[in-house]
């Protein structure tokens, strides 16, 4: 079984690009993930590689410094230089990616953060956290 996942903040902001053939978008990132029984302050880092919808998505929505969740698997590839050495590289390759903090970018969620701290939706019968106000009824409740 090949399975892991990771949280960690991205360590700089995410590289889109699309494939020649197909078009499909691939982002990558690399993400520091704190070590949590070190006597020192250490991180592993940990470059990862996401296809599709949620490509485009990272690279909407994080960028340096945000908190993200990662689930996907370890891939291990090589490659030729032009200078005939042989590289290696370890990657996580994302199934899923599940944004948890903001990074760097202002309107990063895609919403103005104000709306909700200043009663944004309150005309429209919205509390701050999205949910529809109930009116009250005199009417008792059984149990």
């Amino acid at each position: 079984m090949n399975q892991v996942t990771l949280i960690g903040r991205l360590t700089k902001d995410p590289e889109l690009r699309f494939t020649a053939g197909s078009g499909k978008a691939v982002a990558t990132f690399t993400i520091a993930v704190n070590r949590l029984f070190s006597k020192e302050k250490k991180a592993d880092f940990f470059r990862v590689v996401v296809f599709g919808k949620s490509a485009e998505n990272c690279a909407n929505y994080t960028s340096k410094g945000s908190q993200v969740a990662v689930q996907g698997r370890i891939e291990n590839n090589n490659y030729e230089t032009q200078n005939g050495e042989k590289r290696y590289t370890t990657d996580i390759v994302a199934d899923r990616v599940e944004f948890l903090s903001k990074g760097n970018r202002n309107d990063q969620n895609g919403f103005d953060q104000s709306e909700f701290n200043h009663g944004g939706n309150q005309d429209m019968g919205m509390s701050p956290a999205g949910f529809q106000a109930i009116e009250e009824d005199d009417t008792d409740i059984p149990f």
